[in-house]
């Protein structure tokens, strides 16, 4: 990392973030959705901090929608992005590759885990996820319904906290509840995997079966 990179990575604190999101509150939730949406074209940036200081600065609810809207936006347009330039004759030699190729085969077989799980942590290769999904060309819906799920699960625990500090330090039990809500939400989301798997599933042996028969009547 340079010295310029190093220098504005210093400047990134909750004091700084706090006073521009304070300074332009005039703006509505526009600093909010802005700040978290240049985390998919930052990699740098602190999503705990960020999120967090979201949540203290607008409250648990609109901080989280905030955060929400921005990550979310910022994750669709990287992997629209990706997706398109993955069209591109040198990507697709890259992506050719066996070794690529292999891995590539693991998240077209597994996209929405892969997406979902990985969008809950709040440290983790963003980037790399959106990107990943893209070459890959995991279908729009089904990295929509991940990422807005697994982002929902990790950014209301940490504008929960980020919005209530003094409290969880004085009443520790307060983790129960976020625990509750990661397991509530984990039960939802495999749910709702489980039938667009399905879907998936029915529509391509439909045109498996469509296929074949077409070729039966051809000959």
């Amino acid at each position: 990392m340079n010295p310029a990179s190093l220098d504005i990575m210093s400047y990134i604190t909750e004091e700084n973030i706090r006073f521009w999101l304070e300074k332009f509150r005039s703006l509505g939730p526009l600093p909010g959705i802005l700040l978290t949406f240049m985390k998919s074209f930052v990699p740098p940036l602190p999503t705990l901090l960020i999120v967090g200081v979201n949540g203290a600065v607008y409250g648990l609810w609109a901080g989280f929608l905030y955060s929400w809207i921005g990550m979310v936006l910022g994750c669709t347009v990287t992997f629209l992005i990706v997706r398109e330039i993955g069209k591109s004759a040198f990507v697709e030699r890259w992506a050719n590759k066996p070794r690529v190729q292999r891995s590539m085969v693991w998240i077209r077989r597994n996209a929405f885990s892969y997406v979902f799980l990985l969008s809950i942590f709040p440290v983790g290769p963003f980037v790399i996820i959106n990107v990943a999904a893209g070459i890959a060309r995991m279908r729009l819906m089904s990295f929509l319904l991940a990422v807005s799920f697994g982002k929902a699960i990790m950014i209301f625990c940490v504008t929960y906290i980020g919005s209530n500090v003094a409290q969880f330090m004085e009443h520790p039990v307060r983790w129960g509840g976020v625990l509750l809500f990661i397991a509530v939400s984990l039960w939802a989301s495999r749910k709702l995997e489980r039938h667009f798997t399905r879907s998936s599933s029915n529509r391509e042996e439909m045109n498996d079966l469509n296929h074949s028969s077409g070729k039966s009547i051809s000959s």
